[in-house]
């Protein structure tokens, strides 16, 4: 068996059950975005990590350095966010070509100077070394968080909501812009798409609200796509999920390009990934007003979008015409052929 035969999530598993079972202070280890570790003083420490690698993540022809330093922060802070958590401390390791021009990592650290201020986070050092295929940036975010308020994803009930914020599919579809040059989108859209895919925003104050709140039951950040993750809820707590199509927070346009690339209106909401907003659960009579009190407070729309169902239910797409179809729980995983 070679990796793409083992799958991502499978090459995770692998290399869980090869390591020791964690030892005191690891509340949760591999097999979350992000590890929740306990430390003196009160609250929890988070610590995720991410990479972002030339010709899989970003193109350096399709975007600036800015915004590729400003993305490959935003992600690890989409990962505390996805927790409730506070993002404090990043740490920055490069593979670079010996040809890169030293500009491209001026404008790197602008980026990544950007939007560690933007979330209040501070980076505090990396590593160096050559690379012979690309640039390769990675990414160690260290945050805290109270432990009464620490959401992971194993806890949706059936009957629970299911919310998310924001909007869905855009990044998927800024990509297949650049990617599919036969694919047209109105003038207006285009750039939306753009900078969903080029900038995306951790819901960092939204998720620290969510978690105060202490309501909500599970949370996860859209970086698989919609199904994906919410796959990952159902898998961890054990239930089944009903999508309604009508509810989903995507545009009319995004709706049009996937029609175009796919024949299916709903493929990119449904299949894109890297949105990051924040997918959460929250007990039926709790839904409205905590999605009211997020926007209140954060300017963040959120919508609801479908309920938990028991686990022999499954996972269900209902269209608009009342129609229902199996929802196919598929994201990105690196090592498979993707959607």
């Amino acid at each position: 068996m070679n990796i793409r035969e083992l799958g991502e999530f499978g090459l995770i598993d692998r290399i869980r059950r090869m390591l020791p079972e964690s030892g005191p202070g690891v509340l949760v280890g591999i097999g979350d975005d992000t590890a929740v570790l306990q430390t003196e003083g009160g609250r929890l420490l988070l610590a995720t990590c991410d990479t972002q690698r030339e010709g899989i993540h970003f193109l350096r022809s399709a975007a600036t350095p800015e915004n590729i330093g400003r993305k490959a922060l935003a992600i690890n802070l989409s990962d505390i966010a996805s927790m409730g958590g506070r993002p404090r401390f990043a740490l920055v390791s490069l593979g670079l070509p010996d040809d890169l021009p030293v500009t491209f990592i001026d404008g790197l650290y602008a980026g990544l100077r950007m939007e560690a201020e933007l979330a209040e986070t501070t980076i505090v050092g990396g590593n160096i070394s050559s690379s012979q295929s690309g640039v390769t940036i990675d990414i160690t975010l260290l945050g805290d968080i109270l432990p009464s308020q620490v959401l992971l994803r194993n806890n949706a009930k059936p009957g629970d909501k299911i919310l998310v914020t924001g909007t869905i599919g855009d990044a998927a579809a800024g990509v297949a812009l650049i990617l599919d040059a036969d694919l047209t989108t109105s003038p207006e859209y285009g750039p939306i798409a753009a900078s969903r895919r080029d900038m995306p925003t951790p819901r960092i104050r939204a998720g620290q609200w969510i978690a105060a709140r202490q309501t909500a039951t599970a949370m996860i950040d859209i970086s698989d796509g919609l199904t994906g993750d919410l796959g990952h809820i159902c898998e961890s707590s054990k239930v089944g999920a009903k999508i309604f199509a009508e509810k989903l927070p995507v545009a009319k346009e995004n709706r049009e390009l996937a029609q175009q690339k796919y024949d299916d209106e709903w493929h990119f909401a449904l299949h894109g990934g890297e949105d990051y907003e924040l997918l959460f659960t929250v007990p039926a009579e709790q839904a409205q007003t905590l999605a009211a009190g997020i926007t209140a407070e954060t300017g963040v729309p959120v919508s609801i979008i479908g309920e938990i169902l028991p686990a022999g239910q499954g996972q269900q797409f209902v269209l608009a015409d009342g129609k229902i179809k199996p929802l196919h729980m598929s994201g990105w995983d690196h090592f498979k052929r993707n959607n």
